[in-house]
């Protein structure tokens, strides 16, 4: 979808109280957290439209299972900004709810420490049968129990991304200026590929650009990229999920899980018997589009320059544990992508300041759309 138009009325159109650069996810819930503030906003992307890593992943608000502490809070806050403002942009929620099946002893031993977490609350532990006669589209014969939360949401990254900026702009006020490089942040001064706007504030959102705005700084953190691959693939007819969809291999990624220390023994097993899996960072997410169709994957390479050809490998992997965690007659693949997004060792996000007016932030978890309202708010919080 195409970016609203520059605003040119305005006879200060290129001063502001914030730039944000970056029209993804994190950089539009700074936009969006600043214009509820009274503050005059524009978002710089230099592409045409958001065309990265915020339209290239599953919708999937992830709530359970976020690490605990920080990003799990921010979790939460951010699905409580998506529930407020997804009617206002236009943006469907598809679905709700998360179904993880657990199919090891050890996945079950896992799920059960879990629930004795804070995080727990409000989530259930259901047995194989109960949890079969509530969601059949699951295949549950061999599993040992499903957790079932009921705070997930998801929407269509590809199409609610455009749709905020629509309503950032329309409502909010918030100017955009698509296809537009930013080459150099000196808040307040913002030297751009048009020429130079004024910022009080300037936030540096640029996901992948490890090498361009502050670099030197952005190098302190030791980033690397992650590159996935994911599928969209079209079931048989009235086919439905009960919401978005995740089992054993989940639980050793999610650092809700994997941290505890009945992740070790699940561990242990997975790489006896999923070893090609683990090696390809592959862990099943499954979520279904108002079309019907399902996307599908995720696995996860890192390097300093993660190649775009996406290994068939992966997928058949991926597809294996589709076919085996729901009932499903025909599964068509008929969409395939790679999308990439930085990552981090130390910490889930890079929150940095250059100066007293300037804030460097990035999503190195993959949890953008799941935190970047949470992040967000924090940063003002401290600015």
């Amino acid at each position: 979808m195409p970016g609203p138009r520059i605003d040119s009325s305005n006879n200060n159109k290129d001063s502001f109280d914030l730039i944000v650069v970056g029209a993804g996810i994190v950089g539009m819930a700074h936009a969006y957290t600043a214009a509820l503030r009274g503050l005059k906003v524009c978002v710089v992307e230099r592409d045409a439209a958001c065309i990265g890593a915020s339209i290239r992943n599953f919708g999937f608000i992830t709530i359970t299972g976020q690490a605990p502490g920080d990003t799990w809070r921010r979790a939460m806050h951010a699905r409580e900004v998506w529930q407020h403002i997804a009617p206002q942009a236009g943006i469907d929620i598809v679905h709700r709810n998360l179904w993880l099946a657990a199919y090891r002893p050890e996945a079950h031993d896992v799920l059960e420490a879990f629930m004795r977490t804070p995080m727990g609350e409000a989530c259930e532990l259901l047995d194989a049968a109960d949890a079969q006669a509530k969601a059949p589209a699951l295949s549950l014969a061999d599993a040992r129990s499903v957790l079932f939360s009921p705070h997930e949401l998801r929407v269509e990254s590809r199409t609610a991304i455009g749709l905020l900026a629509k309503w950032l702009a329309e409502v909010h006020g918030v100017v955009f200026r698509f296809g537009e490089t930013v080459h150099q942040v000196e808040t307040p001064r913002v030297r751009t590929s048009r020429g130079t706007l004024r910022g009080e504030r300037v936030v540096v959102c640029t996901n992948t650009d490890l090498h361009g705005l502050f670099a030197e700084r952005i190098a302190a953190h030791e980033l690397t990229l992650c590159r996935l691959q994911m599928l969209r693939v079209v079931p048989e007819a009235g086919f439905r999920l009960p919401g978005s969809v995740m089992m054993d291999l989940s639980l050793v990624r999610y650092e809700g899980y994997s941290t505890l220390p009945e992740a070790a023994a699940l561990r242990a097993r997975l790489q006896e018997e999923e070893a090609a899996s683990l090696a390809h960072g592959i862990h099943l997410i499954v979520v279904q589009s108002a079309d019907g169709s399902l996307v599908v994957g995720d696995s996860h390479h890192y390097g300093d320059a993660p190649e775009p050809f996406a290994m068939e490998e992966v997928d058949q992997l991926v597809l294996r544990h589709l076919r085996s965690t729901l009932n499903l007659e025909t599964a068509q693949v008929t969409e395939r992508w790679t999308g990439v997004y930085p990552s981090s060792k130390a910490a889930p996000c890079v929150i940095d300041a250059p100066d007293s007016a300037t804030r460097v932030v990035l999503v190195t978890s993959g949890t953008g759309a799941s935190t970047g309202f949470g992040i967000a708010h924090d940063v003002f919080q401290k600015w």
